[in-house]
């Protein structure tokens, strides 16, 4: 098995990592729906925009959130190739996984068979 299967190497691991946060993940669900400012992000939290702030730097420096200027606005988005990225290695976990229980599977199927 490649290795690029067992880890997700240091491009992905940022991501993976600003992930296991539930506010973080909280704030990728939301601008999947859209794009948002940091105030329209912090709206249903019982946090401060600073705090809201700090967890988009999170995700912009991963690379799965952009954060764009118009005017005095500056609105994130969803970096959509990232989370592709993303999903790819974990299909990539999932089809592995299926394999080896598959073998398993006829393995013990066979075993119980032979005896």
């Amino acid at each position: 098995m490649s290795s690029s299967l067992l880890a997700p190497g240091p491009d992905l691991d940022s991501a993976f990592a600003a992930l296991g946060d539930p506010v973080r993940r909280a704030l990728v669900a939301r601008l999947a729906r859209g794009d948002a400012t940091v105030g329209e992000l912090a709206e249903p939290f019982d946090l401060t925009p600073q705090a809201i702030s700090h967890h988009v730097g999170v995700l912009r420096r991963c690379g799965l959130v952009e954060q764009r200027r118009e005017g005095t606005r500056r609105p994130c988005r969803l970096s959509v190739d990232r989370l592709a990225l993303l999903g790819t290695w974990i299909e990539a976990q999932r089809r592995t996984w299926n394999d080896r229980l598959d073998a398993l599977e006829r393995h013990l199927a066979d075993d119980g068979a032979a005896r």
